[in-house]
């Protein structure tokens, strides 16, 4: 894989040819800053054991998709900024994303599953270790309409596109960074740019939302807004409930 773009943009980039999990080999080197500084990068087309949110398996044939893992390490120093973290990856992949597929509706579904035309095409996992963040992402490439893990998803082959990998990972490591470095200067995300970004490209926003929080319990309502602390607000019978963990479904398009 020459990926020249990403590792001009990268502080360090690593590719391997297969791995179990490209966070997991990153959060084992998480402890060697120098090493391992602030946007080093591991990356593969062949991850064999990857998870999602909720500890959920993701797996891919081999060559059908993009597993990346990026170190953070120059973080917002108010733990309630590095909770964003995770929707600031969600939003530089989903531009880097739309840079390449500009005829279709790139958004993100909180917290930070990317969708294309409302199907899935990236998910972000976002875990924190005592030195660092850890943020993975998987992004369906090459992936074909029969390879497709579930009707809701997509790919780049699916939408009869050709991921271009290296501009792609390049475009995100440049976004996210530039995000980050805002929000950890301002240690808001509001004052930072990063709320109306995440805002504007969130699918979730005004659609009819089911969301299973722990203990079993189900919200529905309404997504209205993202507060300043990135908490989904959901209108359900007249009262607004901040969400900051569940999983989200949504019901039905906004406007139906």
């Amino acid at each position: 894989m020459d990926l020249p773009l990403a590792r001009a943009t990268a502080r360090r980039l690593e590719v391997v040819a297969d791995t179990g999990s490209t966070n997991a080999d990153l959060r084992a080197n998480a402890s060697d800053a120098e090493s391992w500084p602030h946007l080093a990068v591991l990356v593969t087309n062949d991850q064999t054991a990857g998870r999602g949110r909720l500890d959920r398996t993701w797996v891919a044939p081999a060559g059908s998709a993009l597993a990346v893992s990026v170190m953070l390490r120059k973080l917002p120093a108010d733990p309630a900024a590095r909770g964003w973290i995770p929707l600031a990856a969600g939003v530089a992949m989903a531009e880097a994303i739309a840079e390449q597929l500009p005829a279709h509706d790139v958004a993100v579904k909180w917290p930070n599953d990317v969708l294309v035309d409302g199907h899935k095409i990236c998910g972000i996992l976002a875990e924190a270790t005592t030195d660092a963040v850890v943020v993975g992402a998987g992004v369906n490439t090459a992936m074909t309409i029969e390879q497709l893990p579930v009707p809701t998803a997509t790919s780049f082959a699916a939408l009869g596109g050709v991921a271009d990998e290296d501009r792609l990972l390049a475009g995100y490591l440049e976004k996210l960074d530039a995000h980050l470095s805002a929000l950890t200067v301002s240690e808001d995300a509001v004052v930072s740019g990063l709320h109306g970004a995440v805002s504007a490209r969130c699918a979730t926003l005004g659609q009819a939302v089911r969301v299973s929080l722990p203990a079993g319990r189900i919200l529905e309502g309404t997504a209205t807004a993202i507060d300043g602390e990135g908490r989904l607000l959901v209108e359900s019978e007249g009262i607004e409930h901040p969400i900051s963990a569940g999983d989200v479904v949504h019901v039905r398009p906004a406007g139906s």
